[in-house]
């Protein structure tokens, strides 16, 4: 068979979006890890939307999240987010870029791993200070000693990142490399082979 006969191959990201489905992929993470930068890119590569449940949020509220921290608390918040991201989930295939506090809630949790792929991008806590310390708008973070709250906020959110689906590790190398890791691992976890299952059992030994 020649080469223009040859059927033409799939690539990673079709492969990866007809095994979605109508499934989102969602990031999840501590701030600073790059969830908005990679869910971009990543978007991009399978050619889905990308979404920011933040800016979501903020739409939703007609205020920005330090203010809705600032006028209501926490918990208020907190409720907006998982009615917001439950809707965004609803609205799929996209990508999904999550808050860092997002995934802590157990119904959160549980209507990602209905409706979604996630995936956690790990980042080393200096990395984290690193990069959060160029921006001012980390309501956790204003306090008399931000490098203790990351410490504390990791301590308590890692375990609980660790049950996403996929996990990635976000360092200071391109974002390209690190979308093409999470495309490489998307592909092997929803297209990877599945091993055989056992042949049946021989029926007539069996009755020998």
């Amino acid at each position: 068979m020649s080469d223009a006969e040859m059927p033409a191959q799939a690539s990673p990201e079709a492969d990866i979006l007809s095994a979605l489905g109508t499934r989102s992929i969602v990031l999840v993470g501590m701030m600073g890890v790059g969830k908005s930068t990679i869910g971009r890119r990543l978007a991009a590569r399978l050619k889905l939307t990308f979404v920011d449940a933040d800016t979501e949020i903020e739409a939703a509220a007609g205020m920005t999240i330090p203010e809705i921290f600032e006028r209501h608390g926490e918990p208020h918040f907190r409720d907006g987010e998982t009615r917001v991201i439950a809707r965004l989930l609803e609205g799929g295939p996209v990508v999904l870029a999550t808050g860092g506090g997002a995934f802590m809630r157990e119904e959160t949790r549980n209507r990602i791993a209905a409706k979604a792929i996630s995936i956690w991008l790990r980042a080393d806590p200096d990395v984290i200070m690193r990069r959060v310390r160029r921006r001012a708008d980390r309501p956790l973070l204003q306090t008399a000693d931000p490098e203790g709250t990351v410490t504390r906020l990791l301590t308590e959110r890692e375990p609980v990142y660790g049950k996403a689906d996929l996990t990635i590790a976000s360092r200071d190398v391109p974002h390209d490399r690190i979308v093409e890791e999470c495309i490489e691992t998307l592909h092997d976890y929803l297209c990877g082979e599945q091993p055989a299952p056992p042949p049946p059992a021989d029926v007539a030994s069996a009755v020998r």
